[in-house]
């Protein structure tokens, strides 16, 4: 028999169990900002974008080094998920080749001397689960003294169409290392693929990759040739300026200043007469 007082019981019971799961209902619909919020920067570095997904802790008047961030042990670089660094072609970081891909990117701040670290660990949340197992680099860099920074800033500096250099910036330290790619070798080969396949008309493929070396200042005797082939196709202000400049990064200036004049003429000439 059921007594009243069952009854009771077991109708609080129910009211609980339903006022729990509206509660949990409202607060998985319940859309909050995160007090380290989400950000990503990305950069591309030559012919390769570089992106870093990372979430921004604040200061809020806390003791950051050796203190909410211990020395000496793993850091996510950040918080919540783990700080994650991807990249589409084969980087050089610290001396090492790094095959592309996406990796945890993790650190162990000291007082002295960082380590900065990438894990096959992508997809951890925070460093609990992170494994030195899966380290694919482990590098030393120096912290140096910044201005003060409330939030976890990373950045990209010192871009060149070669390498970049990424900075961590948190409280009044600032932790930076330079990641690289072949970007020249790549674009040389591109170069002189589309040459040898370009039309016999065709001064722009010649000129454009003659104009990459002397922006480079880099490949010069070849850039010569490129610039050659360039006007022998069809003789352009474009490329007989090309010529000027060449002359003038091997330093004769007397055939840079003739070639200068040269091609203002040539351009001229190709204006359209009133």
């Amino acid at each position: 028999m059921i007594t009243r007082n069952r009854m009771f019981s077991t109708a609080v019971a129910l009211a609980a169990t339903v006022a729990l799961a509206g509660t949990a209902a409202a607060q998985t619909a319940l859309d909050l900002p995160r007090p380290s919020p989400k950000a990503t920067v990305t950069q591309t570095v030559g012919l390769t974008e570089v992106a870093i997904a990372y979430c921004r802790p604040g200061v809020k008047a806390r003791t950051i080094w050796g203190g909410l961030v211990p020395y000496d042990q793993v850091w996510r670089t950040g918080a919540n998920e783990a700080t994650t660094i991807t990249f589409a072609d084969e980087a050089t970081i610290a001396g090492t080749k790094v095959a592309p891909g996406t990796y945890g990117l993790f650190t162990i701040p000291g007082k002295d001397e960082w380590t900065v670290i990438l894990n096959k660990g992508a997809k951890l949340w925070g460093a609990y689960e992170y494994t030195q197992a899966d380290d694919v680099l482990r590098f030393k860099v120096a912290p140096q003294k910044a201005e003060f920074s409330e939030l976890l800033t990373c950045a990209f500096t010192a871009v060149t169409p070669d390498q970049a250099e990424i900075a961590l910036t948190w409280e009044k330290v600032r932790v930076a290392f330079k990641i690289g790619f072949a970007t020249t070798n790549k674009v040389l080969a591109s170069a002189r693929k589309a040459i040898a396949e370009a039309k016999a008309d065709d001064w722009r493929t010649p000129y454009r990759a003659a104009a990459f070396c002397l922006d480079s200042g880099i490949n010069l005797d070849e850039a010569a040739t490129w610039l050659d082939a360039s006007t022998k196709a069809s003789e352009t202000f474009y490329n007989v300026f090309g010529r000027a400049r060449l002359a003038a990064l091997k330093g004769d200036k007397v055939n840079a200043l003739t070639l200068a004049k040269k091609a203002i003429e040539v351009g001229n000439a190709a204006q359209p007469k009133a």
